[in-house]
């Protein structure tokens, strides 16, 4: 079957199972796999199975295996392969970030970590108080959740100053929900950067740079589109109203809270090993020679070790957690994260299928005279038409990225990072009525449709357009190609 056509039809799948059945992402993203395994012919696998074999990724055991079957016996075989493959390489970070975002806000550390930026700033810098903690949230955080957090301080807010609501929701947008997009661990980054072969402390500093400062231009849009419409402030039927939020701090003056310090640290303290882990692996047999003490080093700075050390420290939290619900906390963090780990896990698989079938080659090969930073314009409408049709940010990162996986290091004149935070950027508009997040918070702000769509839709346009513009920026000025 012809590989754009087998592509077209997969991504017909995602949307018309989601949008019209309504079925669940993770189902969803198994049966677009499946379809292109089935369909890709054994041409294509045996292909792929010599590219690997080429490339000692696969024994010849077990390539031997794989052709001696046709495509459609073996589909079912290899999507759940790649199934595993995939959780393997994200259900731990996923699962332990799911953890230490649990515990932050369960034992107040979230709080404390607003409630500071906001003593600092002072009512006037509020905005960029509110956005900068939602920025900081939102890497261990679903987007969601720090939404509900956040809420009800920009609902107190607006009744102290009386005025700049929309200023103070679209400030946690601005800072929460690029990222979401841009900075692992959360899914969507983390699955796009091993879609395309980049090393996650790569994506993080890319990720904190490029989604820093959008963050800080789409503060900007947020006080222009605040001037142009004005909100008054409603009773919710989602969230206390913001007049219930002084007996919320009085409820709180009775449980001790944690330091700051304690509250940063299972965010910061990841953050700080992973770069440690960089910096001495490219230092690695120049400055620093090889020996126990660089081999301990790349041990505490490994990925899944430096997210178990935060989750350990956001796990000392849980005495300061209410005590109904301190033993069941590492349940529901777990069972919130098995969701997520499902989704991920299937949307790699998928990926995965859409390169066994040669979509890699196919794509290189239109990439072919094709100006670099037309490619982020490229990746960038791609993920963003998925986006706005099917509503998800991170199922149109996953398909987006399978889709473009073929951009390989000698295509690109700059970091692969950079088409990965294009797909980032694309991820965010248009949240509209097929977006859950359009709807948690227009009924938790207590917007209208109408409104959300004045004042929400713009908005993620806006944060899509100043995170690419930024991608393309940095790797204009910073490209650092791989080949």
């Amino acid at each position: 079957m012809n590989i754009w056509l087998l592509v077209i039809s997969a991504v017909l799948v995602v949307l018309v199972c989601i949008l019209v059945f309504r079925l669940h992402a993770f189902l969803t993203l198994l049966l677009a796999g499946l379809l292109v395994s089935a369909l890709m012919g054994d041409a294509a696998v045996e292909r792929y199975v010599e590219n690997q074999v080429n490339l000692e990724q696969m024994s010849e055991k077990e390539a031997a295996k794989l052709i001696s079957k046709p495509a459609l016996i073996s589909a079912p075989a290899r999507l759940a392969t790649e199934f595993g493959a995939t959780a393997g390489k994200i259900g731990i970070l996923i699962a332990l970030a799911s953890i230490i975002g649990q515990c932050l806000m369960e034992s107040g550390a979230a709080k404390v970590i607003v409630d500071r930026l906001l003593l600092l700033t002072g009512p006037k810098r509020a905005p960029e108080a509110m956005a900068a903690s939602s920025f900081v949230l939102g890497i261990p955080v679903f987007f969601d959740t720090v939404f509900y957090l956040m809420v009800p301080l920009a609902r107190s807010l607006r009744q102290r100053l009386g005025k700049d609501y929309v200023l103070f929701i679209l400030s946690i947008l601005a800072g929460g929900s690029i990222a979401h997009s841009l900075i692992p661990p959360t899914p969507g980054p983390l699955t796009v950067a091993g879609e395309l072969g980049i090393d996650i402390s790569t994506m993080l500093f890319a990720g904190l740079a490029i989604g820093g400062c959008s963050s800080i231009t789409s503060l900007a849009i947020a006080r222009l589109i605040n001037r142009c419409v004005e909100i008054p402030l409603r009773d919710s039927n989602d969230l206390p109203d913001g007049n219930l939020i002084e007996s919320d701090q009085s409820a709180d003056l009775e449980r001790s809270k944690p330091t700051l310090i304690r509250s940063l640290a299972p965010i910061v303290i990841p953050v700080v090993l992973i770069t440690i882990g960089a910096l001495t692996e490219r230092l690695k047999g120049t400055w620093m020679p090889a020996g126990t003490l660089v081999n301990l080093i790349l041990f505490f700075a490994n990925k899944n070790v430096a997210i178990a050390i935060g989750a350990a420290l956001a796990l000392s939290l849980r005495h300061y957690c209410s005590p109904n619900g301190r033993d069941s906390l590492i349940t529901r963090s777990l069972a919130s994260a098995g969701n997520i780990i499902l989704i991920t896990a299937a949307g790699g698989a998928f990926g995965a299928m859409l390169r066994q079938a040669g979509i890699g080659e196919a794509v290189g090969a239109h990439a072919q005279g094709v100006p670099g930073l037309l490619l982020l314009v490229v990746a960038f409408f791609l993920t963003a038409s998925i986006r706005t049709l099917q509503g998800s940010a991170t199922v149109a990162m996953i398909t987006a990225a399978g889709i473009l996986q073929g951009f390989s290091n000698e295509t690109l004149p700059y970091h692969p990072v950079y088409l990965a935070m294009a797909i980032g950027a694309g991820s965010k508009p248009v949240s509209w009525m097929t977006d859950s997040a359009f709807w948690v918070m227009t009924r938790m702000s207590g917007m209208t449709e109408a409104e959300g769509l004045r004042v929400i839709t713009p908005m993620s346009i806006g944060l899509g357009l100043s995170a690419l513009f930024f991608t393309m920026l940095f790797a204009t000025i910073f490209p650092f190609p791989l080949n």
